[in-house]
């Protein structure tokens, strides 16, 4: 037996091994970290090499030993012990004494013994522990799986087999290691093979906190590496009177490294199956999707019949796409598009599509688009096609859009005048089928009427101006608009700011009204029915003038208050009311508008004649991050028509607050005494009386373990705009931690003006605090497992107003890298479009 001893011997075993012959350098000209990036690397052939603080040779037994923070690499492989014993005769090495063996791929296995070929590829293994990163969940979460087997056996290195092993992606409790983890997989024989990515295991049982609650006699799950894997997802229960109970067994099919399919058939113990299909497809430019999903229905009287609902179909279905690809770093194009069957078969069946309006504006939204931008510009061009969801839309009411176009450009103005051009240009071009009329005053009997037997109109009779409203007019638009603009900020000594301003707008308008067919003769009655072009030209100059003025009042912080004040001129609208408003129709006057050159919120209408505004700015900001601010300020309307006093064939303007010379006062307020809690309040007050016309106020607290926000809005009553009644409502929403890993959260929505409604239209009266929508939930998350039960109700009509709601109540399990399963279950039977 011959001993080298030394503070450190590197070895070099050459792959001939079972020949016995060894070379030793004279002198390391580096650690083995060194030599090991060079074998990987390519440099040379694969040696084993060694790194001990001592080898022994035993020549009698043909045995090589190395003691003490022994440290071998072969293949990309490293292995650790206190004590390696290489048997020349068997190629086998024996490792014990905190036995540390690391794949090329990371994963690393610890155990008391390890038996295993010199190229550490099979071989036995005593009280196995493997910890193997998890692939990314979306959310940037790290994660790490762990195997654990007394006994274990490595093949070839690309499979493991744990016998009476254990799998699980929770972590080991820190204050008591011998503790369960919250959830592990326990099987008599779990396989891990490196080669598919994939675990089986055999004979399992599924524990929580060590206690077992399922027994499965064999299953699969993809390797915690795995991102992407063909196989069986989480499936999913539902619960529903009008479908039956079903389950939901998504297989999910990877048919190449970027593109793949994802099968979720349905199976509805009343209604059938469900078909649902999706291709996903990711190329150099970009991505695109394609969805569809159809049934037969074997039950069709639970559902209601028209035009009330879907009654009459056998065959249900939709088709969604999306995609969206890159031209180059600037510009992009893609698409949005969804189609169903009918207007209830997205609810009634629970499938999301990503062009879904709110629950409160039910539409699917489909477009096509190019977009582009640069440093100082904006292109944008799209096309809408707009599907009605809710029960009382008419689909012939709604347009399509061929196309949108906006355009943007700002540079630097010549310097002998100094400032900023900007020119902005847009184009719109949209078609629709059926003119849409609405009662200018719901609660008028003889203006209201009923187009279908559901769908609102104006009575017979009472298409006039006084008495109807036209918010959509049948046969197809055009108008192309384009306007060049130029301010400069000039600051003199005094640090006043001047701000001058100019722009000319130009509009090239086309319109050819449709009068034959559904009630589009009526179109006549509110404007003219010919094809027609009209031109229009507004100029116009102001002057904007801020005085800034700072100070500091010791400890109580820095006060700053600015008068700001704004004239505009230019000549009056024209045609107010004799042109289709199709992008104009939303009218809020708030103190974000107060100073804006034209308030409408589109194209389709202009502001004119002279008009003043002023408002008076406060703020302060104090220690330990406090500040308030306050602004009140009014506009006036100085020479020429008062753009807002005129209505157009939706009464835009009306009700406004700037439809009097003097228009309503508009403040804002908002306070913030440290970064956990804000409030914020902005509102529109009577002219004369200062009577609250519009509120809006919300707040927010940020504390450690509680998030919370309400919201509250009441809006007096605007009757020229169809709304007889003041809308009010509130909202509240929480999110607690209850500890680590529990959370609770919830929101609830008030509408406390439903009661008025119901006693307009003489239905039974409400309650004041009326629930138009509500969430509730628990949840419970951790490293390894996501857990929530959350129960939900909202509308099911938003067009209507009604008291309708679907009730759900949903449950998710997620066990980290194995996989989860979720129930869902309908507690509201009459639904949208679902019989009672």
């Amino acid at each position: 037996m011959r001993r080298v001893g030394s503070a450190i011997a590197t070895l070099a075993l050459v792959t001939a091994l079972s020949t016995g012959i060894v070379s030793l350098p004279a002198q390391a000209q580096g650690g083995l970290d060194d030599v090991v990036a060079a074998r990987a690397a390519g440099e040379g052939p694969q040696r084993l090499l060694l790194e001990a603080d001592e080898l022994i040779y035993d020549n009698d037994r043909n045995r090589v030993i190395a003691a003490g923070n022994v440290e071998m690499y072969y293949g990309g492989r490293s292995l650790q012990a206190d004590r390696v014993t290489y048997d020349r005769n068997t190629s086998r090495v024996f490792a014990e004494g905190n036995a540390r063996l690391v794949d090329a791929d990371g994963t690393v296995g610890t155990a008391s013994f390890f038996e295993l070929t010199d190229d550490f590829r099979s071989g036995f293994i005593d009280s196995l522990q493997v910890e193997q990163d998890i692939s990314d969940d979306g959310f940037g979460r790290p994660g790490t799986g762990r195997f654990s087997a007394r006994r274990a056996e490595r093949i070839e290195g690309e499979q493991t087999i744990f016998h009476r092993g254990t799998y699980t992606a929770c972590d080991t409790c820190e204050e008591n290691p011998g503790r369960p983890p919250f959830w592990q997989v326990r099987a008599a024989r779990v396989i891990h093979d490196k080669e598919t990515k994939t675990i089986y295991y055999e004979n399992a049982a599924l524990e929580f906190l060590g206690v077992p609650v399922a027994y499965l006699p064999y299953f699969w799950s993809p390797d915690p590496t795995v991102k992407r894997k063909t196989g069986f997802l989480t499936p999913t229960i539902s619960l529903n009177e009008a479908l039956g109970p079903g389950v939901t067994v998504p297989f999910f099919w990877e048919t190449g490294p970027n593109h793949d399919l994802t099968f979720r058939p349905q199976f509805l113990s009343r209604q059938g199956v469900l078909g649902d299909v999706e291709w996903r497809h990711r190329l150099l430019t970009g991505s695109y999707g394609i969805r569809a999903t159809g049934i037969f229905q074997q039950d069709r009287t639970q559902f209601k019949a028209p035009p009330s609902g879907p009654g009459d179909r056998n065959f249900r279905g939709s088709i969604q796409t999306t995609g969206r690809f890159g031209i180059n770093r600037r510009w992009h194009w893609g698409w949005d598009i969804t189609g169903v069957t009918d207007k209830w078969y997205l609810d009634n069946y629970g499938i999301n599509a990503a062009t879904l309006t709110s629950h409160y504006n039910r539409e699917a939204v489909s477009q096509v688009y190019l977009t582009g931008r640069g440093e100082r510009s904006f292109f944008d061009l799209r096309g809408y096609y707009f599907k009605a969801l809710a029960t009382r839309d008419f689909q012939q009411h709604q347009p399509v859009v061929h196309p949108v176009l906006d355009y943007n450009k700002r540079i630097d103005a010549p310097p002998a005048i100094g400032g900023e051009l900007a020119l902005d240009v847009n184009f719109v071009s949209l078609s629709r089928e059926t003119s849409q009329f609405r009662a200018a005053d719901p609660r008028d009997p003889n203006a209201r009427g009923r187009f279908g037997g559901i769908f609102d109109t104006c009575a017979s009779g009472a298409f006039n101006r006084d008495q109807c409203l036209l918010p959509g007019v049948a046969g197809s638009y055009s108008r192309l608009t384009s306007q060049v603009s130029w301010r400069r900020q000039i600051i003199d000594g005094l640090g006043q700011s001047w701000t001058p301003f100019a722009y000319l707008r130009a509009d090239g308008i086309w319109s050819s009204p449709r009068t034959s067919g559904f009630q589009n003769a009526e179109t006549a009655n509110l404007m003219g029915s010919s094809d027609r072009f009209h031109g229009r030209m507004t100029p116009g100059v102001g002057l904007e003038y801020r005085l800034p003025m700072i100070a500091r009042a010791g400890n109580f912080g820095v006060h700053a208050l600015e008068p700001i004040a704004q004239i505009v001129a230019r000549p009056n609208e024209s045609r107010i009311g004799r042109l289709p408003n199709e992008d104009a129709q939303s009218l809020v006057f708030d103190e974000s508008n107060l100073f804006s050159w034209d308030r409408f919120s589109g194209y389709d209408r202009v502001e004119g004649g002279v008009r003043g505004s002023y408002a008076l700015r406060y703020g302060l900001t104090g220690r330990d991050g406090f500040r308030a601010e306050a602004q009140l300020g009014q506009s006036v309307q100085l020479a020429g028509r008062n753009s807002f006093r005129s209505g157009d064939l939706v009464n835009t303007g009306r009700d406004s607050g700037l439809e009097s010379r003097f228009s309503d006062y508009v403040g804002r307020v908002s306070l913030s005494p440290n970064e956990m809690f804000s409030i914020d309040a902005r509102g529109r007050f009577d002219r004369s009386t200062f009577d609250m016309k519009r509120l809006e106020a919300g707040a927010r607290v940020n504390f450690d373990r509680f998030q919370g926000a309400v919201t509250y809005a009441r809006f007096a009553p605007q009757p020229e705009l169809g709304y007889p009644d003041r809308r009010e409502g509130l909202q509240v929403s929480s999110r607690v931690e209850l500890s680590p890993h529990w959370f609770a959260t919830g929101s609830v929505m008030f509408d406390l003006s439903r009661y008025l409604d119901d006693r307009r239209s003489g239905a039974p009266e409400s309650d004041r605090f009326s629930v138009a929508s509500m969430s509730l939930g628990l949840g419970y998350a951790d490293e390894c497992t996501t857990f929530t039960v959350t129960y939900s109700a909202r509308p099911q009509d938003g067009s209507l107003g009604t008291r309708d709601q679907n009730r759900t109540i949903m449950l998710q399990l997620e066990l980290r890298s194995l996989g989860g399963v979720g129930v869902t279950r309908s507690l509201e039977e009459d639904q949208q479009g679902i019989a009672p």
